[in-house]
């Protein structure tokens, strides 16, 4: 059964669900139970994933396989994707448990940007992929219209300094690990470590700065992964 509350937000959204309930489990937060929103999480996330990048494959026809990993990256993370949540003041409607309710769950980044990806799950069970599709690049719309080339010509370590720039932390750390072979036929294993995940990344190039730059874009598609 629908509340009033999701059905404000259904038309804040501009959606009409076939089976609401679906939304009212998509707000639902963990801490309420079993009956959650992380397995629509988990679908709503692999079908943002596939939208953007398809979107970006035909939008960008001579970027390589990395320039459009990073581009991705720098759409669907956990940062962007909670700003959109509070733009459309999803974490005013979010079911939350007692614990969650007290700490300020609703305002927090990672349970938004959840809730997000969890919508869009219910909306792909409610309506399918074509409405998902929709639905997710108006969505994007703004944030799809200001990537331009200049955007994915930038290279990976400047691409992860401007994030960490964006987080207000510090800048990452590289560190040589080793270089070995012959003067004209050297390689370079570098290391990269930032603040915001525990994990180091290593690249490898035929020199320091190529090297580093490996170990920069190994650090990005992480936190990609990681959802950062």
């Amino acid at each position: 059964m629908i509340t009033k509350e999701a059905k404000q937000l259904e038309k804040n959204l501009r959606l009409n669900f076939n089976q609401p309930e679906l939304l009212v489990t998509a707000l639902t937060h963990r801490s309420m139970g079993a009956n959650n929103n992380e397995r629509l999480e988990f679908l709503g996330d692999s079908i943002l994933g596939f939208v953007i990048a398809q979107k970006l494959y035909d939008a960008f026809p001579d970027a390589s396989e990395g320039v459009l990993s990073r581009l991705r990256a720098s759409l669907v993370n956990q940062d962007s994707l909670a700003g959109l949540a509070r733009k459309h003041h999803i974490g005013d409607y979010l079911i939350l448990g007692s614990g969650e309710l007290k700490s300020g769950g609703f305002r927090r980044d990672s349970i938004l940007s959840d809730a997000l990806e969890a919508i869009i799950g219910a909306l792909f069970r409610d309506q399918g992929i074509e409405a998902c599709q929709t639905w997710i690049l108006n969505l994007f719309a703004e944030k799809l219209t200001e990537l331009t080339a200049d955007n994915w010509k930038k290279d990976p370590k400047t691409q992860l300094q401007e994030l960490m720039q964006s987080r207000g932390v510090d800048l990452p750390e590289y560190q040589l690990v080793t270089m070995s072979g012959l003067p004209h036929a050297q390689s370079f294993q570098i290391t990269c470590r930032t603040r915001l995940i525990d994990e180091i990344c290593t690249g490898t190039g035929a020199s320091r700065k190529k090297a580093e730059q490996s170990a920069a874009e190994q650090m990005l598609l992480l936190l990609q992964r990681e959802k950062i």
